[in-house]
C-alpha cells in the first residue's frame, strides 16, 4: 500500500470546467458538493483506502523563525496555502494507477448547477523513506 495526498485547490492550477467560485453557489449546491465528498470518503472507508480528509478554513498565517523567541508573523508577499489549498484527502492504495483513478473521481464533485467541477486535484505521494545522499 502507498499513501497519497489529494489536494483540492482554490486556484493555482488551470481553471476547472465549471469555474464558479463556491461563494457564489446556492446552499443546495454547497450541500450537494459536501455530500459527494462524504459519500466518496465513506466508499473508500469500505474498501480500506481512506485515511483522513479535512476542509481547511480560509484563515492562515505565515510564520518564520527569526531568532530565539521572535517568530515574526507575516501575511505575504508569497502565495499562501489559505489562498491555494481548500482541503485534502489522504488515501492508502495499492498502486499509483488507483490513486490517479480516485483523484479523477474526486475531480467530478458537483459545483454550480449540480454539474461536475472537473477541478484539478494535486496527487502527491508520501515519501516511503527519507532520501539518501551518496558521495
Amino acid at each position: 500500500m502507498a499513501k497519497y495526498l489529494l489536494l483540492k485547490h482554490y486556484r493555482g492550477a488551470p481553471a476547472p470546467a465549471n469555474n464558479v467560485p463556491m461563494h457564489r453557489w446556492t446552499p443546495e449546491e454547497v450541500t450537494a458538493h459536501i455530500r459527494y465528498m462524504q459519500d466518496f470518503a465513506a466508499r473508500l472507508e469500505g474498501t480500506g483506502e481512506f485515511v483522513d480528509a479535512q476542509a481547511l478554513a480560509p484563515e492562515g498565517t505565515f510564520v518564520r523563525y527569526d531568532g530565539e523567541g521572535r517568530p515574526p508573523v507575516t501575511d505575504g508577499p508569497f502565495a499562501e496555502t489559505k489562498d491555494l489549498i481548500a482541503g485534502w484527502m489522504m488515501i492508502d492504495v495499492d498502486s499509483h494507477e488507483r490513486a490517479v483513478e480516485l483523484a479523477g473521481e474526486l475531480s467530478a464533485a458537483p459545483g454550480a448547477d449540480g454539474k461536475p467541477i472537473h477541478e484539478w486535484i494535486e496527487l502527491r505521494p508520501f515519501m516511503a523513506a527519507p532520501p539518501t545522499i551518496t558521495e
